[in-house]
């Protein structure tokens, strides 16, 4: 039996302790934001955050996600009112929109850690978040708008 902490609230899911935490989330907690892209930590579909920091739940086992903190994208906000959410609306950063959930996830972390980061800095912190259509430029813009709004 493993007990996880997701979005605030305690679960215990009977599961093999090297199952992918991504598969707990979506499959067993019913948490279907954060998506499935390669299974190879490689294109950031799968970005939760694990006691606050960025992390690719498809590689990740579900046992080392135990005694932590887990916020998936259901968590960030309840009714899409963070800072983060709002600018990517507002400059409609997604086309597919398959990526996104894990783009927002690390754009969240990076405002977390920092408050007003260098067009340099956005880049070297979502370099790991693949987007197939592109968006790079508005997921900037999109972050430099939140970062603004976070300090306002």
């Amino acid at each position: 039996m493993i007990t996880l902490k997701v979005n605030g609230k305690q679960h215990k899911i009977d599961v093999d302790p090297d199952m992918p935490l991504l598969w707990a989330i979506r499959d067993l907690l019913n948490l279907t934001g954060t998506k499935y892209g390669c299974g190879m930590a490689l294109c950031g579909a799968c970005t939760v955050h694990l006691d606050g920091k960025p992390t690719r739940s498809c590689v990740l086992p579900v046992s080392q996600a135990e005694g932590k903190t887990v916020t998936t994208i259901e968590g960030i906000s309840a009714d899409g009112e963070h800072p983060v959410q709002k600018a990517w609306q507002s400059i409609k950063v997604p086309q597919c929109g398959y990526c996104q959930a894990g783009q927002i996830m690390s754009a969240v972390a990076l405002l977390n850690d920092n408050k007003n980061p260098s067009e340099d800095e956005i880049k070297d912190a979502m370099s790991g978040n693949l987007c197939r259509c592109g968006t790079y430029q508005r997921i900037t813009v999109a972050i430099k708008n939140a970062a603004n709004e976070m300090t306002e």
